[in-house]
């Protein structure tokens, strides 16, 4: 019924809507509130006016949901464009070579955009993200991926394993990973802001069983319409000690390129959970 009634709104309505509706729910979810207002203060300082950022955090997420409700109805081109990509020629070089490629991320701006970068130009991308156990909810994030050229695989469920994605790097495939949150308290423990956390250890392990390079990247609302891909420089690549030492190093490096990434637009990200062990 939502998603039929965006039919009706005008592109830019439906983007103000949304923020409105993300900002007028920051005064309803207390818990999430805080939590918001937790992990903005290791990004922005405990000076920082922490309840009106965390507020904002709460409009870009309704951003982020007005623009997947639209796209649903119009197609991702209208709400999505113009785009701007800044650091594609690395990701262009490894798809001439036939290299897989793994895209570290964070849960910032509207991170589906990478999928209308990745079938512009012709990478055939695979993302793993939180598997959502309402069915008609995930049935319908699967339908919207699609149409985005994105082949969606849902974090733990059946058949998505780490010699699976292994498999699509060695194949030439861009594997996009939600590197900030570690879902199964499995990960490997970094710094990340400053206090030691764990983060999840899939990019490392894909670095270390493929080759495959690890490029940080992040997609960021600009004022307005439209959205900008960044992507950093491959991260340098771990050689010494045992596996485990490595492992840690990559993900610590990952966890220093996200922090760089968030740092460029703090109130995008949407990191509304518990993240570090003081917090849980």
């Amino acid at each position: 019924m939502i998603t039929g009634l965006t039919a009706f709104v005008p592109e830019n309505a439906a983007r103000r809507l949304g923020w409105s509706l993300g900002y007028t729910a920051s005064y309803l979810c207390h818990r999430r509130m805080r939590h918001a207002q937790r992990n903005l203060r290791r990004v922005l300082g405990a000076d920082a006016e922490l309840q009106r950022a965390a507020r904002e955090v709460f409009g870009h997420y309704g951003r982020y949901w007005a623009e997947l409700l639209w796209m649903q109805s119009h197609g991702s081109e209208s709400v999505m464009e113009p785009i701007v990509v800044d650091g594609l020629e690395p990701l262009l070089k490894a798809k001439a070579a036939s290299r897989g490629m793994i895209l570290a991320m964070p849960h910032l701006g509207n991170w589906e955009v990478l999928g209308v970068v990745a079938s512009r130009e012709k990478i055939p991308l695979t993302v793993v993200g939180e598997f959502l156990p309402e069915r008609r909810m995930r049935r319908w994030f699967l339908k919207l991926r699609r149409k985005l050229g994105i082949e969606f695989l849902p974090a733990g469920s059946p058949g998505v394993s780490t010699w699976a994605l292994a498999k699509r790097l060695r194949a030439g495939r861009a594997v996009a990973l939600l590197s900030d949150r570690d879902l199964t308290g499995t990960g490997v423990t970094v710094k990340f802001f400053g206090e030691e956390t764990t983060l999840p250890a899939g990019p490392a392990t894909l670095a270390e069983l493929t080759g495959a390079p690890i490029f940080p990247a992040a997609v960021y609302f600009q004022n307005g319409r439209g959205h900008r891909v960044v992507i950093h420089p491959a991260l340098e690549t771990a050689t010494a000690g045992t596996l485990e030492q490595r492992l840690r190093v990559r993900t610590q490096r990952v966890a220093q390129a996200l922090e760089t990434l968030v740092r460029e637009a703090p109130t995008q990200w949407h990191l509304l959970r518990p993240n570090w062990p003081a917090d849980r």
